[in-house]
């Protein structure tokens, strides 16, 4: 069917135009419809990108080169033989018009686009960014193929487009990535044509339920003890059977109706476009398909697709030969087997031959050597793909974080809606909603999913649950009280902790009247204590301030792991505080050999009071068990010597217990805070945190400058200190006015005075000490050698200049000091808050 012969066609499409008028009355009807076909995308990119598309696109996009102006001869001739050997066949998407009007093949609009980011390195990565970032057009009809394919480069401005587009984007990535990887031009069901997952499970609570069943199946130990059976009765199970058996027909009857899929009359006929992957490249074992409107992943004989008419790479394109009646469940994709696949360009080398050629070139280098230096026939080669239209793509940095159009994307599944959101687009930090709901049209909901990212409390999932009125939160390690995991109800509250915690405490729950907690590596064993409040708690006045944290403990149990430093005997297994009845109950560890532990009880002597003194401990108050009989007994000074340590214990574990109540109070009231406040943390390492961050830096800046201006204009005021007593008024009263005029007066004044009682006290302590040093010489000048008299003769010439100074200091500010005064009225007085009330 191939043929490189050149027909009338290449002068037609020569120079970048797509058709050419003739004398024929048919060449203008077909032009008017070709360039009414054309005109659509232009439109369309227009619309989206606001620009004029002739003076966006690069050459290629609006010219044809003379290679491609061969290769639309050869693709017309190959499709005037398909038309003639396959009329019950609908036409193929050969060459599509491009944005710019221009036809071009499609295999030439895929171009490799290897990209550095490591998230489009697997073909999840890639399926997961083109099926977030892009936005549907519907095909117009639904049941052929399109009449233009716009290029990648120009999809990514745009981020709108229809099946074929996304399967050309994502087609491209995956080969950049090194797959193999073809488009495919097919039939698909009514609700992948429209994206209509309705009907479909979400996701997202498939992943939930594969990860708790792992869970509890990596829980499963074959060696645990089985618990004891349940005995119910088998008669009445039966009879609720039948009865639940009786009433579910009609309901699940009403739900499958609900439920399947409605009658379809176009059936096979609704075009859709996907990709497929082969296996051999990049690890791949098994073919796949990938639906690029959702990015997941499906067996090549799924349900969904029900026939194939072609697959093209950027190599060749080839026609499915093979019969679609039962879908695509008994495809074989050998593509070089030219009786299921036919190629439109014959001889043109392949996917698999490059990766052959390659393979080979590698394995031995001397054997190419010699190949080289002897003769070899030159069989002729059939016409080869020309390089592709398409510019380079490059995808930003800051498309990759925020891939969804307009910042959100919503998804609705079978009883399910799923939002996502941009980073940094909400508030709160919410990236990721999921609604779970009971019925199918959505009314009453049952769960709410939320994810969040880059908060400062490290909050990264929260779920209420409608059902119970519970919400559990998750948080990421290092926030405040190393909290990971919080759970509540109005009765019921649930915390989990990091391994951080000095107390190693790792989970607490509480419950009305109860609490336990549990510890993990302790240095005393100890694993779990449980707490039991006195529900039953009369207040004698009314109006007694008693919180639910202030309720007495009516019992207190500790359970510890096996110390082997200690015989089993003296090694504490669990102890029990009955602070209600004044005893301590505490049980021993096993021996070996042994089936019964050894147990002691204490009753506490009770303290004194105004009326009764101590009671005195006696052997009476203890009573045990003790497993070896051939052991002697404790003496009664031991026993009393444990009793004083269990009752400090007990006033420790008390205090703890205090400490826990006031920590979850605590927790409580930061948690209400930080979702009054939710701030967030800006990374450097995203775009869009980078931005915020320069933001937020150059508004910090811009008030501390303003806080900085202000500070100066107020050290310039010199009424601002006594504006601040009274408040920083900006209007000031007749009587401020007068009182900030005259305290101001009286402060200048008494400044000056102070200075000037400064000056007069530095002249008086010079000339003192000038008068003393010359006592000093008048003793002891028959005594001094010639290096002292030197050094008394530069002490007095220096503290004779430093008196003159501090003289002519003092004479100097007495005649100012009545001028700067006189000069301090007038400013007061010409002051515009003070000058209405002192000069009216």
């Amino acid at each position: 069917m191939e043929t490189v012969q050149e027909s009338d066609s290449e002068e037609q499409v020569r120079g970048g135009q797509t058709w050419e008028e003739e004398d024929d009355d048919g060449e203008p009807m077909q032009l008017e419809e070709t360039l009414r076909h054309a005109s659509a995308p232009r439109e369309r990119l227009s619309e989206n990108l606001n620009l004029e598309v002739d003076d966006l696109c690069p050459e290629s996009y609006r010219v044809n080169s003379p290679d491609e102006i061969r290769l639309l001869a050869i693709v017309e001739n190959f499709q005037l033989q398909y038309s003639h050997l396959c009329p019950e066949r609908k036409p193929l998407l050969l060459c599509p018009v491009n944005e710019c009007g221009v036809k071009k093949f499609v295999s030439m609009t895929l171009r490799p686009a290897p990209t550095a980011s490591t998230e489009l390195f697997t073909w999840e990565g890639c399926a997961s960014f083109v099926a977030d970032f892009l936005s549907l057009d519907l095909l117009e009809p639904p049941v052929d193929v399109p009449r233009y394919l716009f290029s990648s480069t120009s999809v990514l401005q745009s981020q709108r487009a229809t099946c074929f587009e996304f399967a050309t984007l994502l087609c491209s990535l995956l080969l950049g990535a090194h797959y193999d990887a073809y488009c495919v031009s097919g039939y698909a069901v009514k609700e992948m044509c429209l994206l209509d997952q309705s009907l479909q499970e979400c996701p997202l609570l498939d992943t939930e339920v594969k990860t708790v069943t792992s869970e509890l199946q990596r829980q499963e130990n074959k060696y645990t003890v089985k618990p004891l059976r349940e005995l119910k009765s088998n008669f009445v199970t039966q009879q609720e059977k039948k009865k639940q058996d009786a009433a579910l027909p009609q309901k699940q009857k009403l739900q499958q109706e609900s439920e399947q899929r409605p009658a379809d009359p176009l059936r096979g006929l609704w075009v859709h476009c996907w990709v497929l992957v082969l296996s051999g490249s990049r690890s791949i074992r098994e073919n796949f398909f990938i639906d690029p409107l959702t990015g997941n992943s499906y067996r090549t004989d799924d349900d969904n697709f029900l026939g194939v008419e072609s697959v093209w790479n950027s190599l060749n394109y080839y026609v499915n030969m093979q019969d679609c009646r039962n879908g695509c469940a008994d495809m074989v994709y050998d593509l070089e087997d030219l009786k299921m696949w036919e190629p439109v360009l014959f001889g043109a080398t392949s996917k698999k031959q490059l990766i052959l050629e390659v393979a080979k070139k590698k394995g031995s280098k001397l054997m190419s050597r010699i190949s080289c230096d002897e003769e070899e026939e030159v069989q002729p080669q059939g016409f080869e793909m020309p390089r592709s239209w398409v510019s380079y793509m490059t995808i930003p940095k800051k498309d990759l974080e925020n891939r969804l159009p307009g910042g959100q994307k919503v998804i609705r599944y079978r009883k399910a809606k799923l939002e996502k959101f941009a980073p940094y687009l909400k508030p709160d930090g919410l990236v990721t909603r999921l609604t779970t709901y009971k019925d199918l049209d959505c009314t009453e909901v049952l769960t709410v999913k939320e994810w969040y990212q880059h908060r400062n409390d490290h909050l990264e999932r929260r779920e209420v649950n409608k059902v119970d009125n519970s919400t559990t939160e998750r948080f990421s390690r290092g926030r405040r009280f190393h909290l990971l995991f919080h759970r509540y109800t109005d009765t019921h509250r649930e915390t989990e902790f990091s391994c951080a915690r000095v107390d190693n405490l790792v989970r607490r729950v509480e419950s009305p009247g109860e609490m336990t907690e549990l510890f993990e590596g302790r240095d005393d064993f100890l694993y779990i204590r449980h707490v039991i409040f006195d529900r039953h708690v009369e207040f004698s006045e009314p109006d007694v301030d008693a919180g639910p944290d202030d309720r007495p403990l009516q019992k207190v149990v500790e359970r510890f792991h096996r110390n082997k430093s200690k015989p089993a005997n003296e090694d504490v297994a669990e102890r029990v505080f009955l602070l209600a009845e004044r005893r301590i109950e505490v049980t021993y560890h096993l021996e070996d050999h042994r089936f019964i532990p050894s147990k002691r009880s204490f009753i506490k002597p009770r303290e004194s009071t105004e009326k009764k003194k101590a009671e005195d401990f006696t052997p009476d108050m203890v009573s045990g068990f003790q497993v070896d009989l051939s052991e002697k007994p404790p003496e009664t000074l031991i026993l009393y010597g444990l009793l004083v340590n269990l009752m400090k214990d007990e006033d420790t574990v008390v205090h703890q217990i205090r400490g826990s109540q006031k920590e979850v109070r605590d927790v409580v009231s930061c948690r209400e805070q930080e979702e009054r406040n939710v701030q967030l943390h800006f990374t450097p390492w995203t775009t869009t945190g980078a931005a915020k961050a320069r933001s937020q830096r150059r508004e910090m800046e811009r008030l501390a400058a303003e806080d900085q201006r202000w500070l100066q204009e107020k050290e310039k005021d010199i009424l601002a200190p006594l504006l601040i007593r009274l408040g920083n008024t900006e209007t000031l009263s007749a009587e401020d006015a007068k009182q900030l005029h005259q305290d101001c007066l009286a402060e200048f004044k008494q400044r000056l005075v102070e200075h000037a009682n400064l000056i007069q006290e530095r002249y008086e302590k010079e000339t003192q000490e000038l008068q003393e040093k010359q006592q000093w010489y008048q003793k002891n000048q028959l005594n001094l050698t010639k290096q002292q008299e030197e050094e008394y003769q530069n002490y007095c010439a220096q503290k004779t200049l430093q008196i003159h100074v501090a003289k002519k200091r003092l004479r100097m500010h007495k005649e100012a000091a009545p001028q700067k005064y006189r000069v301090l009225d007038q400013k007061l007085k010409r002051d515009s808050r003070l000058s209405p009330h002192l000069l009216g």
